[in-house]
């Protein structure tokens, strides 16, 4: 059952095994903060402000099974009784804990607890409705899965891997961008911007162009439409000129630029050149480059011209590049 010593008496047990959870919390808090990690790293996801952030769209019952305990890093009560391992933070739970650790000990049987899930497979985040102390025992005593009705809530972005309480500012407006540029799926999540203002600038954009494209051939296109659009005879072709030109380099998978981003010391790198040498994304170098062009030029079109006149120049450093410590 547990890989720590048992005496046979499980209240005695039981007792250590808290002691031993709040000391293992205690020395992951100065391990955080010797490895200048951000202090969120630690944190229980808020359900409700996850939810918010990638949008709600639904929810279905699944039923009852096995979750791994190091899926489950979210509450829905916002309890700060636990770290993300459930580990005790405080001495708070210390009571109905040895309680419930005395009965797993004894071999006695414990309801399941109740989690919401959001994403599916390995990415799936789980958060606890019911059973707080139940998951804190039965990770105290090695078990790598709990028994869980679970319920699964439907989300208009993904999950993504690794991802902590600052990383929502971000996701909202990653929604939000998606809402007012609905790409198809297959294509969504290669649009990665760190700094959060930059998905309301480049939405800006697509809605620009798109209106100019109506403008010239006087038809008439909803968001689907424009976006689609938008992908294909703007963002793609200019992506493929870019990196033909130089200006950028070869290109990086989105779970490789979420690492990046998320990354809490900066330590991952996005193997993609910017305009100014440093790691970026192809969305972040579109985006910069399609602005100095129109500086430059007062043009929209991606042409030979563009090109030569955007590679002589030296371009500044862009502002996400400066954020590249944040999670």
């Amino acid at each position: 059952m547990t890989d720590w010593h048992s005496t046979g008496f499980p209240a005695a047990d039981a007792k250590d095994d808290f002691t031993r959870a709040r000391r293992r919390e205690q020395w992951a808090r100065v391990a955080t903060r010797l490895r200048g990690r951000p202090g969120d790293v630690r944190v229980l996801l808020p359900f409700d402000e996850v939810v918010t952030a990638l949008g709600l769209r639904g929810k279905r019952r699944v039923g009852e099974r096995l979750v791994g305990i190091d899926q489950i890093v979210g509450s829905v009560d916002r309890t700060r009784d636990f770290d993300r391992s459930f580990r005790p933070t405080s001495s708070v739970a210390r009571a109905r804990f040895e309680r419930i650790a005395t009965m797993a000990r004894r071999g006695e049987d414990l309801p399941p607890v109740d989690l919401y899930r959001v994403g599916r497979g390995k990415d799936a985040l789980y958060f606890v409705l019911d059973g707080h102390h139940r998951i804190a025992v039965a990770s105290a005593l090695g078990r790598g899965a709990i028994n869980a009705r679970v319920t699964e809530i439907l989300t208009q972005l993904p999950v993504g891997p690794g991802l902590l309480a600052s990383d929502l500012v971000t996701k909202t407006h990653e929604r939000l961008f998606t809402e007012r540029v609905p790409l198809p799926e297959e294509v969504r999540d290669a649009v990665l911007l760190r700094d959060p203002a930059d998905y309301a600038r480049l939405a800006e954009g697509v809605e620009a162009w798109g209106f100019r494209v109506m403008q010239q051939t006087g038809e008439p296109l909803d968001r689907q439409a424009v976006a689609a659009r938008w992908w294909t005879d703007e963002y793609e072709p200019a992506i493929q000129l870019l990196r033909k030109a130089g200006l950028i380099g070869p290109p990086a998978t989105h779970r490789t630029a979420t690492a990046a981003h998320t990354s809490p010391a900066g330590t991952d790198a996005v193997d993609v050149s910017a305009p100014d040498g440093n790691g970026t994304t192809d969305a972040e170098a579109y985006l910069w480059l399609a602005e100095q062009r129109y500086l430059l030029l007062r043009s929209h079109r991606w042409d030979e011209k563009a090109m030569d006149r955007l590679r002589s120049e030296r371009p500044r450093a862009r502002r996400g590049q400066r954020r590249r410590g944040r999670p």
